[in-house]
């Protein structure tokens, strides 16, 4: 097993200038590349003799709503033979598709369609690029920062049509006003309970 130093003077001799910045944090690498050279990176990655990261086991978006490219698209790889593990990351923005990897890990299928679920990252040429983990016709993209809360709509069974209908959310109740300021800061009222602290009455 490759020590963190060599590991990445390893990944840094197969992928040359391809790697654009490297970082250590937490006992793992992380190393950023372009978008247009993911399949080369990973190819790489996968096929060198030294590093063999054979297995893709999660890829995951990250949203940064104050960039221009707002998202991070991350792979994390492993190699079983070499029990290694490392992070490959790149960003793109809304409207920018990532090349897909399916041809190098089929597994990333599932997981491009989860980050285009939940994030609405574009991945070009991805075989059936639809929603995974939402119901058809769900509005947004829920893992986004600036997504609501509420979210948009709100799904009940209507018993007069006898299905299933989305209608515009509605709040049941006000929000309501609480005080978090603590009890032991000066502030007078009493929290229940106290009652059975005071003194008997008459003493």
């Amino acid at each position: 097993m490759l020590a963190l130093p060599e590991l990445s003077t390893q990944v840094a001799t197969t992928l040359g200038p391809l790697a654009t910045a490297t970082k250590s944090a937490y006992g793992e690498l992380t190393i950023t590349v372009p978008r247009a050279d993911i399949l080369t990176v990973l190819t790489k990655l996968r096929d060198d003799a030294a590093l063999q990261f054979e297995q893709l086991i999660d890829l995951c978006g990250v949203d940064y709503p104050a960039r221009p490219e707002r998202f991070d698209v991350v792979y994390h790889l492993l190699s079983p033979r070499k029990n290694l593990r490392l992070r490959v990351k790149l960003s793109t923005d809304e409207a920018t598709p990532v090349p897909t990897v399916i041809s190098i890990f089929p597994a990333a299928n599932w997981y491009e369609r989860e980050a285009y679920d939940m994030y609405g990252i574009l991945f070009a040429d991805h075989p059936d690029l639809r929603r995974l983990l939402t119901d058809y016709g769900f509005q947004g993209f829920p893992l986004r920062k600036d997504f609501p809360l509420t979210g948009h709509v709100e799904v009940r069974y209507d018993d007069e049509k006898k299905r299933v209908v989305y209608e515009p959310v509605r709040l049941t109740q006000e929000f309501r006003s609480f005080d978090f300021e603590s009890p032991w800061e000066g502030v007078t009222y009493n929290i229940p309970g106290d009652e059975k602290a005071l003194p008997p009455k008459g003493n």
